[in-house]
């Protein structure tokens, strides 16, 4: 192979100097014929095959090849061929004799021919795509995973990142509020992966049956959908990087924060400043891009989406709920009674009929019992007996004035005094904790131990009036009687000290 400049001399001296293809020959020790090539073609051509490659050894054995690397498409990535195995099956099972080397070059060749290419998208204003991501992150000093969801809005590049401790229905209805009210309105067309929590099923001619959940949350913001295919992330490519993009910006170093909200008015606070950005090819940053999608999207209803998934289940002989492997009370009135359970990302709610029974914050442990102690007391009222191991009540932080009264009660009334002192608990089911502690202080300073007399004095708080009791109104309850003291009396106790 001849260098350029080489190349340069040879057709310079023929069309400038006017020299002969002999003369050029004869001067550069050239045949005539390569002279005649140079002049043919401004730069050197390289090398041009005649005729295709020819593999003697190998030629009989490429249809067996392409058929185990079509097959190879159907199985798992780290269970596929490699140059070298299809080498190896040749030789053991069809009597191939040639060497590695070919063969590896054959599949490179195949391979490489038959990857995919992709076809530029356009997006217009208003359009969405929406993804999950995860990353570490500390909570309340706790080290755990947070799963994040990503809605994009790609013409403009502007996006919305939040984080839940759960990758949940309730938390992917959850991130598309937050999203909408972030963009303040709703994307008209929204583009996912074929997430579990959407699409339930994928049917014969490729169509998607959606989860209720998502049919819901699609009702009531009437946007529309569309599904990328199975494994293709090129599908929804701008919301692919995006999920990296905040990983490796949003997410280091590890965030620390407090709680799970305080991490996520940090995340919006980043997306907002990302607004400010002009990206490469853009003369517009994502703020000004933005305007033109706001004014394409939908407005937002006048009420939000509840998001939450919705469960029935019935109550257990333990008055107890389960709901994703946790186990939480409701009141013992409602023992094996139907309910509705709504799992909240924070919150998980009981409903029974249009009533709400109880409310508990979310757990994302397993196999945990939740309790609210003030279910269960109207059933220890009755079976006062169980109070000392009642479950619900272990570890129940009340202020120590509610123990005094406890031991007041006992010592004047004996078991009795444990069904009284349960009655002021349940004081709590109606009224705040202050209010009724307030009021178990003042009756033992007054020296009125009773349910009567605490209930009474709870009142008084809430009607701010002083804390004065009048025991004629309570009867039951024990009263100091001192009798006039006479002067005989004293002579009395002379008499009696004289004997």
């Amino acid at each position: 192979m001849y260098r350029v400049e080489f190349y340069a001399e040879v057709r310079r001296s023929v069309y400038v100097e006017g020299l002969s293809e002999r003369g050029a020959a004869r001067r550069f020790g050239l045949a005539r014929e390569t002279v005649r090539k140079m002049l043919r073609y401004r730069l050197p051509p390289g090398y041009r095959r005649a005729q295709p490659i020819r593999r003697p050894k190998l030629d009989a054995f490429t249809g067996v090849i392409d058929q185990i690397l079509r097959e190879d498409q159907h199985r798992p990535k780290k269970q596929r061929h490699t140059a070298k195995r299809i080498g190896e099956r040749l030789r053991a099972e069809y009597g191939f004799t040639g060497g590695d080397t070919i063969v590896k070059t054959y599949v490179r060749e195949q391979r490489l021919g038959g990857q995919e290419m992709f076809v530029p998208l356009a997006h217009p204003p208003g359009d969405a795509q929406a993804d999950f991501g995860e990353a570490l992150v500390v909570i309340a000093g706790i080290e755990c995973k947070a799963h994040y969801l990503v809605v994009d809005l790609p013409h403009s590049d502007d996006a919305f990142v939040t984080a839940f401790p759960a990758e949940t229905t309730e938390a992917f209805c959850e991130g598309h509020t937050a999203a909408f009210r972030y963009f303040g309105g709703v994307p008209r067309r929204i583009v996912y992966d074929n997430t579990k929590l959407a699409v339930a099923r994928i049917l014969g001619d490729g169509a998607r049956l959606r989860t209720q959940v998502f049919s819901e949350l699609q009702s009531h913001y009437l946007f529309d959908d569309r599904f990328g295919r199975p494994g293709k992330g090129n599908d929804k490519g701008k919301v692919e990087g995006l999920v990296g993009y905040a990983r490796r910006n949003f997410f280091v170093p590890i965030p620390r924060f407090g709680s799970w909200d305080a991490l996520n008015a940090d995340l919006e606070c980043q997306c907002r400043e990302r607004r400010g950005r002009r990206l490469r090819r853009h003369t517009e940053t994502i703020g000004e891009r933005f305007a033109r999608d706001r004014e394409a999207l939908l407005p937002l209803p006048p009420v939000l989406y509840d998001a939450c998934e919705k469960r029935t289940t019935r109550v257990t002989s333990l008055s107890l709920v389960r709901y994703r492997r946790n186990d939480y009370s409701v009141p013992t009135a409602y023992g094996h009674r139907e309910v509705l359970v709504k799992g909240y990302v924070d919150d998980v709610v009981i409903v029974c009929g249009s009533e709400e029974i109880a409310r508990h914050q979310r757990s994302y442990d397993r196999e945990v019992l939740i309790f609210d102690p003030r279910h269960y007391l109207a059933l220890l009222e009755r079976k006062t007996g169980a109070f000392d191991q009642a479950a619900p009540l272990a570890g129940w932080a009340l202020p120590e004035e509610f123990l005094r009264l406890r031991r007041r009660l006992e010592a004047r009334l004996g078991k009795p005094g444990t069904r009284e002192y349960v009655q002021v608990l349940r004081l709590l089911e109606d009224f705040r904790l202050d209010h009724v502690s307030g009021a178990v202080q003042d009756a033992l300073r007054l020296g009125a131990i009773g349910f009567d007399a605490v209930k009474h004095l709870v009142r008084c708080r809430l009607d701010h009036r002083p804390a004065r009791l009048d025991l004629a109104q309570y009867p039951h309850l024990p009263v100091a009687r001192v009798a006039t003291t006479a002067a005989a009396h004293y002579l009395a106790l002379l008499g009696a000290g004289a004997e």
